[in-house]
């Protein structure tokens, strides 16, 4: 690591023996750090910042981004290929105007976050961030840390990022990338890494912090809340999945490679985790494209991929269960009890499984999808009741009128985002998480009735 980012952050200090007075005098230092400048900064510089440092990430001579992608699979969770293509596609959202669009988005008035603003109703409003936030960051993507910071930062909120243990590095290189454009920033950000259910360290965080903002499992977002006192705010993702559809019109409007390529594009990327990628991909009935077609060709386009943008290793653990549901599949096939399966040679890299059972089947991610036969839309909704508090994200394949029109039901039966196929994993950087709006629920205001 560059000489200028060294020793900076307590993660940047392997071995280092973390201890709960240690994790106070750390939050204690970020609420005065983030007085003595962040809280008086304003907005534009703020962004002014958060752009440079993306415009840094996308250049492939930034140091840094050398580093994460040199570091490889077992320290970032993804080979460079795929990390390189999710790196572009977070930091290419983040301009000036999508920022300040954000703000007018949540705020109405983005001056509120530093003082009074006219109402309709003839009160004033400002806006206040929680003077220290604390992040349960997810151990699998590093977009939604980065996000997490940035949003932060926009609140004039000092932040404390808990990775999970061996989860630090992608969020400590963009600390340190902060620090370098401009230290007032990196000095209200702290980020430091420990197992999962240390109790001391996480109650120490907890009682310093002024809102909990946690992504993980259900039984992660569980834990944290039980630990919080009521009178503390926490702010929770937990698990969800996502799907996709295909209309059955869409290969004639949108032309077959196009949709394929799309679908090929949400299961890559980021190797399929997250809570925004596909696990399965429906297919309406009596198209000209059948979905068992679909799935074969999908296939194709799966191998040629992989040849670009290879999956890389993964854990024997996730190996496993792919060879596991591999098998069972393959007795399906060969008894021709309704299912059909194309997999890589020699190799978990990918596998795609046809299958008449329309039920959501979790997949066992790193590239493994399902596809199966619907009817229509209505029969899809029906068959997902049982997950229907769950679901993420639906990327169609449509044209946009039909689109539109399959928009409305999705939306009613409660599906927070609906967007094309082949972007499911690059939401705008103002989208609504689980249905939320990104900063709304960290905030409180405070209004001046006048006379």
């Amino acid at each position: 690591m560059p000489e200028t980012s060294l020793d900076y952050f307590l993660a940047d200090k392997p071995g280092a023996e973390l201890t709960a007075t240690l994790v106070t005098e750390a939050c204690q230092t970020l609420r005065h750090n983030r007085n003595d400048y962040l809280a008086q900064v304003g907005n534009e510089p703020i962004i002014a910042k958060l752009t440079e440092v993306a415009g840094l990430w996308r250049s492939p001579d930034y140091e840094l981004r050398k580093i994460a992608l040199a570091a490889g699979p077992e320290e970032t969770g993804f080979p460079p290929e795929v990390l390189a293509a999710g790196l572009d596609a977070c930091f290419a959202d983040w301009t000036q105007e999508k920022f300040f669009m954000l703000l007018a988005q949540e705020f109405g008035d983005a001056t509120r976050l530093q003082s009074f603003a006219s109402q309709p109703n003839q009160t004033l409003s400002m806006i206040h961030g929680p003077q220290l936030l604390a992040h349960i960051a997810p151990g699998n993507l590093p977009v939604p840390v980065f996000q997490s910071i940035a949003f932060g930062l926009l609140l004039r909120s000092a932040q404390f990022v808990k990775c999970a243990s061996g989860k630090s590095l992608l969020p400590r290189l963009f600390g340190h990338s902060l620090h370098t454009v401009e230290p007032g920033l990196a000095a209200s950000l702290e980020i430091a890494e420990w197992k999962g259910g240390s109790e001391p360290l996480e109650s120490a965080l907890v009682a310093e912090a002024d809102c909990v903002m946690a992504s993980g499992s259900d039984e992660t977002i569980l834990a944290t809340r039980q630990r919080l006192p009521l009178a503390k705010r926490l702010v929770g993702y937990g698990h969800r999945v996502s799907f996709g559809y295909v209309e059955k019109l869409a290969c004639e409007v949108m032309g077959t490679q196009a949709i394929l390529s799309r679908a090929v594009d949400d299961v890559v990327a980021w190797n399929q985790h997250g809570c925004l990628s596909p696990h399965v991909i429906y297919v309406e009935q009596f198209g000209s494209l059948k979905p068992e077609r679909f799935a074969e060709m999908l296939a194709e386009e799966l191998e040629a991929r992989n040849e670009t943008m290879p999956r890389g290793p993964i854990s024997t653990e996730e190996a496993a269960a792919i060879s596991t549901a591999r098998r069972f599949y393959k007795i399906r096939s060969a008894n021709n009890v309704g299912a059909l399966l194309w997999e890589s040679e020699e190799s978990t890299d990918w596998t795609v499984v046809y299958e008449d059972e329309k039920q959501f089947q979790a997949s066992p991610l790193n590239r493994f999808i399902y596809v199966k036969p619907i009817e229509q839309l209505e029969e899809a909704l029906h068959v997902l009741e049982p997950i229907r508090e769950s679901v993420s994200t639906v990327g169609i394949a449509a044209s946009e009128a039909r689109m539109r029109e399959l928009a409305v039901p999705l939306a009613q039966w409660g599906v927070p985002r609906i967007c094309p196929l082949g972007q499911m994993q690059r939401p705008p950087l103002a989208w609504r998480h689980d249905g939320r709006p990104p900063l709304g629920e960290l905030i409180r205001w405070s209004d001046l009735e006048t006379a």
